[in-house]
Formats: C-alpha cells, structure tokens, sequence
C-alpha cells in the first residue's frame, strides 16, 4: 500500500528519491571493503573485520597505490595534503559514482547536491595543531604555502564536503551536517527532501569518520580512572559507563558490555526517478521518508531507556500513508551499548506489539566497528542490499541474544530469507538524538 504522493509547497506532487549506487571505504578481510559485493560478503556471514595493535578497532588499510588507481586525476599539489578522512570520503564517492554509471569528471554531477556527514575531529587535529605551533617569523616561504594548503583542506569539520565539491565541479548545494553518529543520516533526510522539492536531480550523501587509536586509549584510562566517582554520583538518567576495545562488541547479546570503534566512509547516490529512468539507472530502492527527534533530557550524554522519541521519530516517518505491520524488518542502531539495546527494545514492543517477537531486526556493526558519521548511509546501503536479495543479515558477534529483546535479532553467521518492500533503518547520537529512515523497494 503506497497511497497518494505526498504534496510539497504550492501545491506539487513531491518526486521520489531513488538510490541508485552505493561506494565504501571500509575495515574488510585484507583489503578494505569498496563495492556492495565486497560488503556483502562480509555482512552476509556476520563477519568481523575489527583488530588493530591488540585492539579491537575497525581499521582501513587504504595504501597510495589504491587511492591513486581509483582516483588517478586529483592534482598532487592538494592530495599529498589529504587526510584519511579526505582520501576514504573521496574514495568511497568515487565507488559510488563508478556504481551508479555516472562520470564525475565528464559533468554528470555538475548541479548535484555535496552533502556530507562528519562526527569525529580526530583527522582535523594534527592540522590544526600544525598551524597553532608553527612561527610565521621563521617558517620558509614554501612550507608556509605547504601549510596553508594543508590547513585550510583540514581544519574544519566540513573538509570532505570541500574537496568532493572540488573533484566534481558541482554548483548545486554542497554542506556538512554534524550530528554524531547520525550524521549521515541526517543528510539522507536533507537529500530526499532537495530531491522530492525539485532543487536538485541528484545527491552525493557521503558519511565519513576517523577515530584516534590514541586517544581512544587515554579515554579508556580516563574512564577507569572516572570509574569509582561516577558510581558515587550516577544517577538513574546517567548513562552507564562502558570499556572499549579490550574485548569484542556483541550487539544484543547477553554478553554485550563494550564498543569497538571503527573507521571509513560510505556514499549513497540518490536521484529522483525521472532523472535515474532517463538515463537507464538500476535501482536498489527509494528513501520515502526520515525524521529526527531528541529525547529532551537536560543530561547532554543521556538517553531515555523508554524509547519514545525513537517511536515518535517512526510514526513521524509513517505519517499517515503507511502502517507499521508493512515493516517487517529493521536494520537497528546497535553498538553494543545496553542502553540503546533497552531503548531499541521497548520502541519495538510499543510499535509493533503483539507481533514484535515476529520483528527482524539486526545489526552489523560488529562487522566494521562503531564508525559514526558513516553509520547512516550504510544502514541505508546494507537494509536496500538486503531488500533486493531477499535476505536478512545476521547481527554479527550475536550468538546469545540478550533476554531483555523484544525482536528477533537473527543471531549466527548466515542469513535468513525474507521477502519485504519496506523497511526502517535507526541511528543515535549521544545526548538522546534518534533518527529514523523508511525505506522502500522501488516501486512500491
């Protein structure tokens, strides 16, 4: 049941966004993750691509000889200037574009929208600092522009967004959003919304994080440290405490006590039919709807364990044009934090109800590590992966589901057969905020 197209200001029937390509540049099995088969093959078997340095961390083993291959004509002068997150924001577009059929460098993304998703500042830092230490008295006149260059590609959170907007030539709307780990999809919503309103034919909607082995270490001493006040002053609107990396993270299992963090970009290619259609482009699916809610809480790193805002952020993506009992899978949120398990938990059972036990609802996060910004559009990415092979992924790292569940997480290393044409894809950020996308086949 489709309904009657929603209608934009003044009147007009708003045009569907369609995703037709999709580019990574993520942790994988020997080499880093770039195409939907790769991801696939990793996601579908609930595989684990975390471990670095004693550390169970999500790393991409980008070297300069695949960035050269897959990106062959940036201009030196800029890209020995590139960080990480530059070259794995810039590599995963390019993935996308090749997925999609469209040529960045021939025009065809000439009035695209840029959009990116940043969580993180870890790539900015040594960038920054650079500059702040650096002494415009005795500086050579070279290094100065060297560092100038450098600088002014990295210090600021929109740093992807920039050189994507320079490698494409677009002259469409080209921004940052900076929402933690719903960052990207945020933008997702942003893209849809240009789309169906007519501003822009197609959306480049690129998440992007890079997260510090180093300071995730000091935050973990940090933390041990904090450990024994925090239990004088926690309060029941405290979030708990967990460690990170000293032992694997297990999404909705009972054995869940950690998040591993990971790092990469992912890319969505969106479009409005009209355009992919002219042009003969596959199509995975369409976004039909996203919002966002926070969960009003004074406490800046709390969430409520209700889960309310997370139903109202779903029933505002339902509105009146879809029912619940259509969704008959979920690609959640999950990072291991039993927090967000009993939120996710108690949405599912105010949603669906009765019939929440019937719930597919997984997460793959154990697969690439808590990446942030990326998280988005990868849910994106894997729930329309899923949706056109008729396949659920496992929720990697689960094999004994946590008893507080209200849905079944698919637990094990293979997939389980579903045929569905909708679905709902969560993401969080720290202080309450939810985010909530709706899926759908492509022509439903």
């Amino acid at each position: 049941m489709s309904g009657a197209a929603p209608l934009t200001g003044g009147g007009r029937h708003a045009r569907d966004a369609v995703v037709t390509g999709i580019g990574f540049c993520l942790p994988g099995d020997g080499r880093p993750v770039f195409t939907a088969d790769d991801l696939w093959n990793i996601a579908s078997r609930g595989a684990s691509c975390l471990m670095q340095s004693n550390a169970y961390y999500g790393s991409v083993d980008l070297s300069d000889a695949m960035f050269d291959e897959l990106l062959p004509d940036v201009a030196p002068f800029f890209s020995r200037h590139y960080t990480a997150a530059h070259r794995f924001g810039l590599v995963s577009m390019a993935q996308a574009c090749s997925d999609a059929e469209l040529d960045p460098y021939s025009g065809d993304l000439a009035d695209a929208a840029i959009l990116a998703g940043r969580g993180g500042i870890d790539a900015n830092i040594d960038s920054y600092l650079a500059v702040l230490r650096a002494d415009p008295e005795t500086i050579r006149v070279t290094e100065a522009m060297e560092l100038f260059v450098a600088a002014e590609q990295a210090v600021t959170p929109s740093d992807v967004a920039l050189v994507q907007g320079a490698l494409t030539r677009s002259k469409g709307p080209n921004f940052t959003v900076s929402c933690g780990c719903a960052s990207s999809a945020v933008q997702i919503g942003n893209a849809r919304r240009l789309i169906a309103d007519g501003e822009v034919d197609i959306a480049v909607v690129t998440g992007v994080d890079i997260f510090s082995v180093k300071l995730i270490r000091n935050i973990q001493r940090l933390l041990q440290g904090a450990q024994k006040t925090y239990e004088i002053i926690r309060s029941d609107d405290m979030p708990a405490l967990l460690p990170s990396f000293d032992s694997l993270m297990r999404p909705y299992d009972r054995r869940a006590d950690c998040i591993n963090h990971g790092e990469g970009s992912v890319t969505v290619i969106m479009e409005s039919r009209e355009h992919a259609t002219r042009r003969g482009a596959h199509l995975y699916g369409q976004v039909l709807a996203q919002a966002t809610t926070r969960d009003g809480l004074t406490n800046p790193l709390a969430s409520d364990e209700t889960g309310r805002e997370l139903v109202s952020a779903v029933r505002r993506c339902l509105a009146d044009r879809w029912e619940i009992g259509q969704v008959p899978y979920v690609h959640g949120g999950s990072d291991g934090n039993v927090v967000v398990t009993a939120f996710e938990a108690n949405a599912i059972k105010e949603l669906y109800g009765s019939a929440a036990p019937d719930l597919l609802m997984t997460s793959q996060e154990g697969c690439f590590g808590h990446n942030g910004a990326p998280a988005g559009c990868l849910g994106v990415a894997l729930t329309l992966l899923m949706m056109e092979r008729g396949e659920v992924c496992p929720t990697t790292n689960c094999e004994q589901p946590a008893d507080n569940l209200t849905f079944d997480p698919v637990p094990g290393v293979r997939t389980r057969p579903l045929d569905f044409d909708y679905a709902l894809s969560f993401n969080y950020q720290v202080g309450g905020v939810k985010s909530a996308i709706l899926l759908g086949s492509p022509d439903v």
